[in-house]
């Protein structure tokens, strides 16, 4: 009989599905990866075929395994890693989704949360969820779908409608499905509904009776780290699924951030900075988020503070895709690299508004600065220098929360294999940048959280033992034109304010 030797992640992305092969130094034995589509119905709608999603995940698995050659009996165990907040409401019966799953970026629920937050504003469930009302989160997505889709709610109270975050879409699926699956979720996944209670982190009936969600379609909370079950019928039957991780809390675990006061910024579709708060609970007073950062088994939840930025990895996207800028993504460090700075412009990518620290859902994007000395080498550059910006804001918020301003930036993400921009980075916050050895931390983390839950590895401590510095990126630019760039940044944030109005946004 074969030792396991491996743990196998599933990484279920906002553009797209991977899978990845780990050993035991957690390095990468073999990876899968396939795109699906981005649908944008409206302005500012963000959807996804659930179903595509299923299938690119089942042939990622496939081309991991195959790549690696191996088969279920090298696998020690599953991990599930994914885009949080992006919600999917299926037919528990037949396993098909009423509608296309609605994704984090989708403003389409901003009406909603403003009649939510009433008169006390949209901090109004912030004490028990440590969350804005924003559309960010998943519940009101939920309430959305119930209320639009023929028949919905009706089908939702009778118990024939089950709803979850990619996570629960997908072990739902590996497990089995229709008369199989496991409904479930983890905290992570599940303080990012505003459904969910931090202190004692279950569904609070008070929150899902507000938001209008009937408590019978959700899954049932679980650790970050547990047998949760087993695959079903597949190439990986019988093989024990036991982690869990939101995708910024799994680059958390990944990068080995255990210590309270450690933190991470990841550079993906969107940008998300994480401190460990330990086991405290400290609420943000400058536009951050309380969230879970992970539960070991039984242990206690650790909580983290987060800064959320939607845009960044999908603004090279947006180049690539709207504009015909470039043809790959990679092409947009070549490109800014043919100019030596800016040129006075800036591009704040308020797509779907203004994330941390600002919370402003009336912003959008802006293109500002521009002359006719301008040319795409500075729009690409102005392009990348966006990100750090908005890093920057983050970081200092998160330093005026803790009181203690971080001494370096664990990096990791997509993103980070741009030199420029990690270089650009270091500059504008003036601390070292630090890449490790695996940059693709989600993933890794995920399979972290499986493989502690099955003894493959014994402890936290063999994840600090693999952690291993990569690159190192170190400030070189001056404080005056560190400033000087910095005062452009919030001239070109003030003009993305205010844009949206009422009848703009029902038309």
């Amino acid at each position: 009989m074969t030792v396991p030797a491996y743990v196998l992640s599933g990484d279920q992305g906002t553009t797209s599905t991977r899978a990845m092969v780990f050993g035991h130094d957690g390095r990468v034995v073999a990876a899968d990866q396939r795109e699906h589509r981005q649908i944008f119905p409206r302005a500012g709608w963000v959807e996804h075929d659930p179903m595509e999603v299923w299938e690119n995940t089942r042939l990622v698995i496939g081309g991991a395994l195959a790549a690696a050659n191996l088969d279920a009996s090298a696998i020690a165990a599953v991990g599930i890693t994914n885009q949080r907040e992006t919600t999917v409401v299926w037919d528990k019966a037949t396993g098909l989704p009423i509608a296309n799953a609605i994704v984090w970026q989708d403003t389409r629920t901003q009406r909603l949360c403003d009649e939510l937050a009433g008169d006390i504003g949209p901090q109004r469930y912030a004490a028990q969820t440590g969350l804005p009302l924003a559309t960010y989160f998943a519940g009101p997505k939920i309430r959305w779908l119930l209320n639009t889709v023929d028949g919905a709610r009706e089908r939702a109270e009778a118990g024939e409608l089950l709803v979850g975050t990619m996570d629960t879409w997908v072990l739902w699926n590996l497990t089995g499905g229709p008369g199989r699956g496991l409904h479930l979720t983890d905290v992570t996944n599940a303080s990012r509904t505003l459904l969910m209670d931090l202190r004692t982190l279950t569904w609070d009936e008070g929150l899902c009776a507000a938001l209008g969600v009937p408590m019978a379609m959700l899954p049932q909370v679980r650790s970050s780290s547990e047998v949760y079950g087993t695959c079903g019928p597949g190439i990986l039957d019988g093989v024990p699924v036991a982690g869990i991780l939101g995708d910024q809390q799994a680059a958390t675990f990944g990068q080995a951030c255990l210590e309270r006061g450690s933190a991470k910024n990841t550079y993906g579709t969107g940008n998300f900075m994480l401190l460990n708060t330990g086991s405290e609970i400290v609420t943000s007073a400058n536009g951050l988020l309380t969230t879970v950062c992970y539960r070991i088994g039984d242990q206690p939840a650790v909580y983290a503070l987060e800064g959320s930025v939607a845009v960044s990895g999908s603004l090279v996207q947006w180049l690539r895709d709207n504009l015909g800028l470039i043809s790959s993504a990679p092409e947009v460090e070549t490109l800014a690299k043919t100019v030596p700075d800016n040129g006075g412009t800036y591009v704040v990518p308020a797509f779907s508004g203004l994330f941390a620290p600002y919370w402003r859902p009336d912003a959008r994007g802006v293109v500002v600065g521009l002359t006719r000395f301008v040319n795409k080498g500075h729009i690409a550059r102005a392009a990348l220098e966006a990100t750090a910006y908005q890093s920057l804001d983050v970081l200092e918020a998160m330093n005026a929360d803790s009181g203690v301003a971080l001494r370096e930036l664990k990096v990791d993400g997509g993103m980070t294999a741009n030199e420029t921009l990690m270089q650009f980075q270091a500059d504008l916050l003036s601390v070292d940048v630090v890449r490790p050895v695996v940059a693709e931390t989600t993933a890794l983390g995920a399979a972290y959280a499986a493989g502690l839950a099955v003894g493959y590895w014994s402890s936290t401590d063999d994840i600090v033992a693999n952690w291993g510095e990569g690159k190192r990126w170190t400030p070189t630019m001056d404080a005056v034109t560190r400033e000087r760039l910095r005062r452009g940044w919030d001239k070109a944030v003030a003009r993305t304010l205010d844009w949206v109005d009422a009848d703009v946004e029902t038309s």
